[in-house]
């Protein structure tokens, strides 16, 4: 397991080992050990989700309230999707950044997002299966959420492909183009700074 810093403190890309043969394909993609070794801390698992979804599917962005917070182990086991983790740390030095890291089926990379920071991710193709490890189990009454089109993130999602072709009025967004696919949670979220002002964001403790 190969470890890269991300821009927001204690995020990383976990680049994994695959190993391939006429039978198909063989990844651990998570030793307790080796997660320790390059990251410099265990990861205590109490819940694992596994979500699937359709090309254009936009999910999150999504933290938990800390204490205790939940941090993420995050993989695509299909199809592909662009993944973010938004500093929502107030105090952070990396505070309202957002970086976006491809995963997908081929390239066999996670991603490990510490608890205060923001998830999201956009489905690329149909289909597409993401599987994270959680630090702890979900708790409706911690659950939080920052609008991914917020204008002051700014987050770089990639278009839709056929963007030029004509309007698709049942997919589903304002725009008529289906591109992206909001929940009505994540469509009615608040922005980054509506909910630094209500104080519902983490605060930056030093890892």
């Amino acid at each position: 397991m190969r470890s890269r810093r991300l821009v927001a403190p204690g995020a990383f890309e976990l680049a994994l080992e695959s190993h391939t043969d006429r039978r198909g394909e063989f990844v651990e993609w998570f030793k307790a050990a080796e997660f320790r070794t390059a990251l410099g801390h265990p990861l205590a698992v109490a819940q694992a989700n596994l979500s699937v979804s359709a090309r254009g599917v936009l999910r999150g962005i999504h933290y938990t309230a800390v204490p205790p917070g939940q941090g993420k182990l995050v993989i695509c086991v299909a199809g592909r999707v662009v993944d973010a983790v938004v500093d929502l740390r107030v105090g952070s030095p990396a505070f309202g950044s957002a970086e976006l890291i491809p995963l997908d089926a081929r390239e066999r990379h996670a991603v490990w997002i510490p608890e205060g920071l923001g998830h999201a991710f956009l489905a690329l193709e149909d289909d597409s299966i993401v599987s994270y490890l959680c630090t702890a189990e979900y708790d409706p009454s911690r659950e939080r959420a920052v609008h991914p089109l917020d204008p002051t993130l700014a987050i770089p999602w990639p278009n839709r492909p056929d963007r030029t072709t004509a309007p698709e009025p049942d997919d589903g967004d304002a725009s008529g183009f289906g591109w992206p696919i909001l929940s009505e949670r994540d469509s009615q979220a608040p922005t980054l700074h509506e909910s630094q002002a209500a104080g519902m964001l983490p605060n930056f403790a030093p890892i």
